[in-house]
C-alpha cells in the first residue's frame, strides 16, 4: 500500500534499489544533491544535473520535461553519503511559467524497479517558488528512509543551491540552464535487475565489469569515501568543520560524455550500479535470547549508530539524529492534524453553503460526515506519530545509558566511576528537550566545547506549569543549576585545564557554592563588593587582550609565564548589582571577545533588574545562551522551529555525587600543580 506523506512524514524503504517519479504537467527541471550526515553537500562534484546527470548510484534526466524518472541504487552509496534530496526547478529564458503556483501541484513518488509505489507526496501550498526541494532520502540506522520536504525558494536555483550551502551556486545554476537548454530528448533507464548468490553479487550478462580506475568508491574506506573530483581530507568529519578542501578548479568533475557508464548507455547497455570494491558492515549480531527479527520488524537501535572516529562522536551524532527524527515526525503529525482540520471546515462549508441544507437531517449528516473524516485522518497520524515515537523510545533505552560522562544525567551510573579525562570531550550535557507530543521521551540536549557563547541561567523567569516560586527560591535555583553546570565543565575538562572564578557581590550565592567552596576547586574565593568585581573583571579582560595580541602578532611563546592559560569561566551572580559603568562595558567585552580565547561567562540574572540600563545591554543578553532553572519552553530546534520544553540538568535531591566528583577533580588538580 502506498504510503501518501505530507510534509515533514518520512516513511521507511525496504528496497534499496529505487526510482523516483516526477509529474509536473509542465516541463521542470529535475535534478539531487548527496550530503554527509549533517546535511552538508561539500562542493558542485556532489550535485546530479542535467550537464552531470550521473554520479555512483544516482542518475538524473538531461533535459527539461513534464516528466521525470530519477534511478537511485542506495546499496552503491558510500558510507559517508547520507542523504539524496531530490531537486526540481522551472527552466528560465524559455518563455514558460516562473512560479509554481501558476502550475498544477507536482507530484513526487517513490517506486520499486517494477513500479510499484512505495511513498508519494504532492507537493503544494507553493506560490512564488520556482525552485523547490521536493523530498530527500536518508540513511538512519543502516536502514533508508524517505521524507517529504516540500521547500520552496523564490529565488530559483541559485537561492536553493545556497542553501544546501554550495558557494558556487550562482556558477552551478549557469551550467544547469546551459545543459538544459542544449539538451536532447533522452529517457533514463532503470538500473538493470541484480541476482544475489550468498555474499557475493553477480551482475547480469549485459553488464560488463566497469575498470577500477572508473569507480571512485571502488577502493575506499567506507568511513568518509571521497566523490569524484575532491582530493582526500585529513581528519575526522567534524559537525561544524568548514576547512573541506575543494579541488583547483569548482567545477573539475568527470566529463559524463567519456565515462564507461554513458558509454554503455549510449550503446543500449543499462548502467552497472554496484560497486565491488566498497565495503559493507555487517550488521551487528543480535544478542543470543533475542528472537529472529521478523519480515519488516524494524532493526534494533544500537548506541554508537552513527558515523564518527570515536564513540563519543558517533553518540553525539546519533543524539542530534534523534533530535533531528523527533522533530519532524511531530511536525508531519502536526501537519496532518491540521489538513484535517482545515479539509473538515471546507467540507462543512461547501455542504452548508445552500441555505436549504442548514437545517434539518442533510446539515447535521453534513457535519457527522465531515467530522467523521477529520477523526479518521487524525487517527491515521496519531498512529504514524505512535510508530515514530516507539522507535525512538527504544533507542533512547539503548543510548542512555551508553552515554559518556559529558552527556550523562546526573543519575546515571557512569558518575560512580568517574576518573579525571586525560582530553576534553566534544559537548557537554547542559539538560533535555522534550514536545508536548512526546511525554516521556526526551533529547540529551548537547553544546559543543569549547563553549561559542556564554550561558546564562534566567532567575526572573516563570514555572511552565503555572505553579507560583518565591523570588528568592527561583534565585536560588538559578545558582544551583549554575554550580551544577560548572561542576560538570570541570569534571569533563583534564587536570589544569579548566578554571572557575566566582563574581557574588553581596554574598547571597553562599549556600549553593558551597561544593565549590569545601572542596578548594575554584580558582579564588569568590569575589564580593565592587572591589573585588573590579579585581576580577580587570585580570580577566586584561587576559583577553594578551591573548589576542599574541594570536594576530603569531606569537603566542611570548605570552607571560605566570598567564593561566587554562579555559576560565567566571559565574557572575546577582548582576547588575555591584557593577559600575565601567564593569558593565567590562562584562560586555568579556561576553563578545572572551569566548575565542578561552574565556567564558555563565551570568546568574533577572533581566528586570537591569532594565534600568535600557537597550544597551541587549546586546549582551543575545549574546548568551539562556537556560532555566525550572522547565522552560523557549528553545526552538534549527529544522522545523518547534518550540521545545527544556528541563535543566540537575543533580539528584540527596545524592552525594557532586561533593565526590568535585572532590576527585580537587585532588587530580593538586597532584598536577606538584
Amino acid at each position: 500500500m502506498t504510503a501518501e506523506l505530507v510534509r515533514g512524514q518520512n516513511h521507511p524503504l525496504s528496497q534499496v534499489r529505487l526510482e523516483v517519479r516526477i509529474s509536473a504537467g509542465t516541463p521542470i527541471v529535475a535534478g539531487a544533491t548527496i550530503g554527509d550526515e549533517q546535511g552538508r553537500v561539500r562542493g558542485v562534484e556532489w550535485v546530479a544535473h542535467p550537464g552531470a546527470p550521473t554520479l555512483p548510484g544516482l542518475e538524473v534526466s538531461k533535459q527539461a520535461a513534464a516528466d521525470h524518472r530519477l534511478a537511485v541504487d542506495l546499496g552503491a552509496m558510500p558510507e559517508s553519503v547520507h542523504r539524496i534530496s531530490v531537486l526540481l526547478a522551472l527552466p528560465s529564458g524559455g518563455g514558460g511559467p516562473v512560479r509554481f503556483g501558476a502550475v498544477a501541484a507536482p507530484f513526487v513518488a517513490v517506486t520499486g524497479l517494477d513500479g510499484t509505489e512505495i511513498a508519494s507526496y504532492r507537493i503544494t501550498g507553493l506560490e512564488a517558488e520556482s525552485a523547490v526541494v521536493a523530498l530527500e532520502l536518508y540513511r538512519r540506522h543502516d536502514a533508508w528512509k524517505v521524507r517529504a520536504i516540500g521547500q520552496g525558494y523564490a529565488g530559483g536555483l541559485v537561492e536553493l543551491l545556497t542553501d544546501q550551502g554550495l558557494p558556487e551556486a550562482r556558477h552551478l545554476a549557469d551550467v544547469i540552464d546551459e545543459a538544459v537548454s542544449r539538451a536532447h530528448s533522452r529517457a533514463v533507464a532503470p538500473p538493470p535487475p541484480r541476482t544475489v548468490d550468498g555474499d557475493r553479487t553477480r551482475r547480469t550478462a549485459s553488464s560488463p565489469e566497469p575498470a577500477q580506475a572508473t569507480s571512485p568508491y571502488g577502493a575506499q574506506g567506507p568511513q568518509d569515501t571521497p566523490i569524484p573530483g575532491a582530493p582526500e581530507q585529513a581528519g575526522s568529519p567534524v559537525q561544524g568543520d568548514q576547512g573541506t578542501a575543494r579541488p583547483s578548479s569548482p567545477y573539475e568533475v568527470q566529463d559524463p560524455q567519456n565515462t564507461p557508464a554513458q558509454a554503455d548507455t549510449a550503446a543500449g547497455t543499462p548502467i552497472d550500479y554496484s560497486h565491488p570494491g566498497r565495503r559493507t558492515a555487517a550488521p551487528p549480531p543480535a544478542p543470543p535470547t533475542a528472537p529472529p527479527a521478523r519480515s519488516g520488524e524494524s532493526a534494533r537501535p544500537v548506541a554508537g549508530d552513527a558515523t564518527g572516529w570515536s564513540m563519543d562522536e558517533r553518540l553525539y551524532n546519533q543524539v542530534w539524529g534523534m533530535f533531528e527524527d523527533l522533530a519532524r515526525t511531530v511536525a508531519a503529525y502536526r501537519s496532518a492534524v491540521d489538513f484535517a482540520d482545515s479539509r473538515m471546515e471546507q467540507e462543512i462549508d461547501k455542504a452548508l453553503a445552500d441555505p436549504r441544507s442548514r437545517v434539518g437531517g442533510r446539515g447535521d449528516a453534513a457535519r457527522e460526515a465531515a467530522r467523521a473524516k477529520q477523526a479518521q485522518l487524525v487517527d491515521q497520524a496519531r498512529a504514524a506519530l505512535d510508530r515514530d515515537l516507539s522507535q525512538l523510545a527504544a533507542e533512547a533505552e539503548v543510548v542512555e545509558p551508553a552515554l559518556p560522562l559529558a552527556y550523562a544525567r546526573w543519575d546515571n551510573p557512569v558518575w560512580h566511576g568517574y576518573r579525571v579525562p586525560m582530553e576534553m570531550p566534544m559537548a557537554l550535557r547542559v539538560g533535555d528537550l522534550r514536545l508536548p507530543e512526546s511525554a516521556g521521551l526526551s533529547v540529551p540536549m548537547l553544546v559543543r566545547l569549547p563553549l561559542e557563547r556564554g550561558l546564562w541561567i534566567d532567575s526572573g523567569c516563570e514555572s511552565l506549569d503555572g505553579s507560583f516560586l518565591e523570588s528568592d527560591e527561583l534565585r536560588r535555583l538559578a545558582m544551583d543549576t549554575a554550580v551544577a553546570h560548572a561542576a560538570r565543565l570541570l569534571a569533563v575538562h583534564p587536570a589544569g585545564e579548566f578554571a572557575v572564578h566566582v563574581i557574588d557581590p553581596a554574598g547571597s550565592g553562599a549556600p549553593a557554592l558551597a561544593p565549590l567552596l569545601r572542596t578548594g576547586v575554584l580558582a579564588g574565593p569568590p569575589a564580593t563588593g565592587a572591589a573585588g568585581v573590579a579585581d576580577v573583571l580587570g585580570r580577566l579582560t586584561q587576559r583577553v587582550d594578551l591573548v589576542q595580541m599574541a594570536v594576530r602578532g603569531g606569537a603566542a611563546d611570548s605570552l607571560p609565564p605566570d598567564l593561566d592559560t587554562a579555559q576560565q569561566l567566571v559565574i557572575v551572580n546577582d548582576f547588575p548589582h555591584g557593577f559600575d559603568d565601567r564593569a558593565v562595558t567590562q562584562l560586555r567585552y568579556l561576553a563578545d571577545e572572551g569566548p575565542a580565547v578561552g574565556v567564558h561567562l555563565m551570568m546568574v540574572a533577572d533581566r528586570e533588574d537591569a532594565a534600568a540600563y535600557g537597550p544597551l545591554l541587549d546586546p549582551l543578553w543575545r549574546s548568551l545562551m539562556r537556560l532555566t532553572p525550572v522547565p522552560d519552553d523557549h528553545l526552538a530546534d534549527p529544522w522545523v522551529g518547534h518550540a521545545w520544553t527544556y528541563e535543566p540538568s540537575v543533580v539528584p535531591q540527596g545524592s552525594q555525587v557532586l561533593q565526590q566528583v568535585l572532590g576527585q577533580v580537587a585532588a587530580a588538580r593538586r597532584s598536577w600543580n606538584h
